[in-house]
């Protein structure tokens, strides 16, 4: 630790400006994120978001693995989000080579996207009110969390890295009465999530540590690149799944929560209530499933190649918008896989959130930004 005396203005005396270092290894930062911090008493002079102590060189893995192996290597990145980090990497590759995937996998396949989606943010209503004190919260969270990792567990056989997804669809069928048993996870994480909501949306000490605190406007998230919950709690209403389909999305009325007010309480609430808009969702999905028969998949040659060119995908992972830029020269592996990740982009914003803030609302902020560090560092 270091310190920078300064000279206090107006006062008469010395005071001392401290630098403080939270993390890389602090339990606020859920994960290895150092927050390079200068301090005037408690209160946060300037902030300089650290990243790179995760760093798994991801990207240039990919330029060895062939189009098979690097699904397990996107998988990964955010770690609370598997599905859907798999489902960008082979909607990139199908892109490129011209793939049409059955009409069931994409339902199935946006069934469990949306699924996935409930885990995601399930982890995050549970953890940020402990981040800042409320420790049941928790607890729900974890329960609906097990009734839906259940469901996923038993389609995929994976429970948080899934490889279901493949190039032209999914690894393979899911078991008999499945969409059944799906279906009842789902009401019953419907029937009981108001347990976590009534809890914690206006309890009055949550309300005091998150309203007005943070407040990121419309057109700083938009200059920082913030996506998902965070910009749509700033009033930014964009949301890829309406904006630019993709899947069965263009088949789905996909209602877009946001708010104005732009502070912790409002990122907590968008992603809450785009919880019982994925479970909608997925209910959908399923009904359509059940309607579809045929394949979930698309035979190819033990090689696969995609030819020489480039594109661009990006989806509305739970955290924000994450994109592919894959670049082809023909070979079996891709020459270049660029990942555009939407943490990498949301945390950026803590340079100009904390400043001015007291160190207790820090954590709050932080909390509130909604990231995974493996989601930064790639």
């Amino acid at each position: 630790m270091t310190r920078e005396l300064t000279i206090g203005t107006g006062t008469g005396l010395e005071t001392s400006d401290m630098v403080l270092n939270i993390g890389p290894q602090h339990p606020s930062t859920h994960g290895v994120l150092r927050l390079k911090l200068v301090l005037d008493g408690e209160r946060v002079v300037h902030c300089e978001p650290i990243i790179g102590y995760m760093h798994r060189g991801a990207e240039k893995l990919f330029e060895a693995r062939d189009y098979r192996q690097i699904i397990v290597l996107a998988n990964r990145h955010d770690w609370l989000s598997a599905f859907n980090n798999e489902l960008g990497v082979v909607l990139a590759v199908e892109r490129l080579m011209g793939l049409e995937v059955p009409e069931r996998a994409v339902w199935l396949r946006t069934a469990l996207a949306e699924l996935n989606r409930v885990l995601n943010h399930l982890m995050f209503l549970g953890s940020y009110p402990l981040e800042i004190g409320a420790i049941t919260p928790v607890f729900y969270a974890f329960r609906e969390r097990e009734t839906l990792q259940a469901v996923m567990e038993e389609a995929s056989g994976g429970r948080i890295h899934y490889m279901y997804n493949r190039v032209g669809g999914l690894k393979e069928e899911v078991p008999a009465g499945w969409t059944k048993r799906a279906r009842l996870a789902i009401d019953e994480v419907r029937r009981r999530m108001p347990d976590l909501d009534n809890l914690i949306r206006r309890n009055e000490i949550f309300l005091a540590r998150t309203s007005g605190v943070g407040v990121l406007t419309a057109e700083e998230a938009a200059a920082f690149g913030a996506s998902g919950p965070v910009a749509r709690a700033s009033g930014l209403d964009f949301d890829l799944r309406r904006d630019e389909p993709y899947l069965a999305y263009d088949q789905l009325d996909v209602p877009v929560v946001t708010r104005t007010a732009g502070d912790c309480h409002a990122r907590f609430e968008c992603m809450l209530d785009q919880v019982y808009v994925s479970l909608d969702l997925a209910q959908v999905c399923l009904d359509q499933v059940d309607r579809i028969t045929g394949p979930v998949n698309t035979r190819l040659p033990k090689v696969v190649k995609a030819p020489e060119g480039h594109t661009y995908a990006w989806t509305e992972n739970p955290l924000g918008i994450n994109g592919y830029y894959l670049v082809s020269r023909g070979e079996r592996t891709p020459w270049r896989l660029k990942l555009r990740t939407a943490s990498y982009a949301n945390v950026q914003a803590l340079s100009s959130l904390l400043p001015g803030c007291l160190v207790p609302d820090l954590i709050a902020i932080l909390g509130s930004m909604f990231f995974v560090v493996g989601d930064i560092d790639k």
